[in-house]
């Protein structure tokens, strides 16, 4: 029992885990056509929890084991220019909307969370928790700590947003009868960060690229406008 134990706990165990969930999930959608509930990052998660519980690991123990996964968390994000940069042509006549459209989509976001859980008579640490929730997980941790929120669960709720958008955004854009690539980009970058952009990489390279930008934009605003509202509030 101790060795099976050890084996599970094991740092190759996890990150085997974790590689094999993502692997499924790209499975699903190809042999789906692309569901929306078909996404990879939604299946590792499920794929994951399924293993860890059944192996009765609790969940510090596989973030310790998984690290390598998450080191290159950083890498891949910074490699998201790539694709913005093959598509800079396209960026002409897009700074000014943007200029308004991402500071103003930053800030509706935090102030709607703020105000949301206030209204159903939440106390100010879980509505400055939920509040950061559109930038990208690193971020709005970093955030929730400094603004006095609770930030594990500011991470479960940026993953759940990320998940939600990129299972439910394109079909809302599309319903909403938004059809410009570079204005879905952004709106799937700023609502759902870096899993919302894979999804809309996926989609398509334009669409992929301006919600790498977004993704990046929406958490420097973040940054610079929480500590604002706080003072505010």
């Amino acid at each position: 029992m101790s060795e099976w134990r050890e084996l599970a706990t094991s740092p190759l165990a996890c990150v085997l885990v974790t590689l094999l969930g993502y692997r499924l999930g790209l499975w699903l959608r190809e042999r789906t056509g692309g569901h929306p509930l078909a996404q990879p990052v939604l299946v590792a998660i499920v794929v994951a929890a399924a293993a860890i519980t059944l192996a009765d690991v609790d969940y510090a123990t596989y973030a310790d084991g998984a690290w390598l996964v998450s080191f290159w968390l950083g890498p891949a994000t910074v490699a998201l220019a790539v694709p913005l940069h093959r598509q800079v042509r396209r960026l002409h006549g897009m700074a000014g909307p943007m200029l308004v459209a991402i500071p103003l989509g930053a800030l509706v976001s935090m102030l709607s969370a703020y105000g949301l859980v206030t209204l159903l008579g939440g106390g100010e640490e879980l509505a400055l928790t939920l509040a950061p929730k559109a930038a990208t997980t690193p971020v709005s941790i970093a955030l929730a700590e400094e603004v006095g929120g609770i930030p594990a669960l500011t991470a479960v709720v940026t993953v759940l947003a990320g998940v939600l958008g990129a299972v439910a955004g394109p079909t809302v854009l599309t319903l909403a009868r938004v059809r410009d690539r570079r204005a879905r980009g952004l709106a799937i970058g700023a609502s759902s960060h870096g899993i919302g952009t894979s999804r809309a990489l996926h989609e398509d390279e334009v669409e992929g690229a301006f919600s790498g930008l977004s993704m990046g934009l929406t958490a420097l605003v973040t940054s610079l406008l929480m500590p604002v509202l706080v003072w505010l509030l």
